[in-house]
């Protein structure tokens, strides 16, 4: 059976620098077999989202998927210093033990190098008190690293792809040892 990583992204706009790093790392997964589907918060019912309405169709939807991924990346930029308020509203939604037995992996894009530790001082804590206690590495891009191409698309710098390969090594090897794991143990997923 195929392993589905989701890839939730936080960015307020579809046409983010963010994108860069997100269609990357979709390409790649698809190049391993893995199925990357991408999920844009900022095209959930926005009302629902602030509300916090469980019961809005695609809020259920979304978080279908979040229980059913076996991996998660989480990708926003960087704003004061921290995550998205877009994506803020959605980790909002997620039940308390949601993340239980998930990889997660972070990727941020940020303005300046000054916001590098964003995702271990402002995602982490929230992830860990949504039970996820396997948070890959993580990669923090500054946006100058991630150039737009007139014709679409994205350039990235060399960095950025070391960064974004090591971190998917990082989660095919993950994903490789929860497969193996016997279905059996209480709380790990196979």
């Amino acid at each position: 059976m195929t392993q589905k990583i989701l890839i939730i992204s936080g960015s307020p706009s579809l046409s983010s620098r963010l994108y860069g790093p997100v269609q990357y790392l979709q390409g790649r997964l698809a190049e391993e077999g893995l199925v990357g589907e991408l999920l844009h918060i900022v095209e959930l019912p926005p009302a629902d989202l602030v509300t916090a309405n469980f019961a809005g169709v695609e809020i259920r939807e979304a978080l279908r998927k979040v229980e059913e991924a076996d991996a998660i990346v989480f990708a926003s930029p960087v704003y004061k210093a921290s995550y998205s308020g877009v994506l803020k509203t959605f980790l909002d939604l997620i039940p308390q033990e949601g993340l239980r037995d998930k990889p997660v992996l972070p990727i941020f894009v940020g303005g300046t190098i000054a916001h590098l530790l964003s995702i271990d001082y402002s995602l982490k804590p929230v992830l860990n008190a949504l039970a996820a206690r396997n948070i890959l590495g993580g990669v923090y891009s500054v946006d100058r690293e991630i150039e737009r191409r007139p014709e679409g698309g994205y350039i990235l710098s060399a960095e950025t792809q070391s960064r974004l390969e090591r971190s998917l090594s990082e989660l095919k090897l993950e994903l490789a040892r929860r497969k193996s794991v016997p279905a059996e143990l209480p709380g790990v997923r196979a």
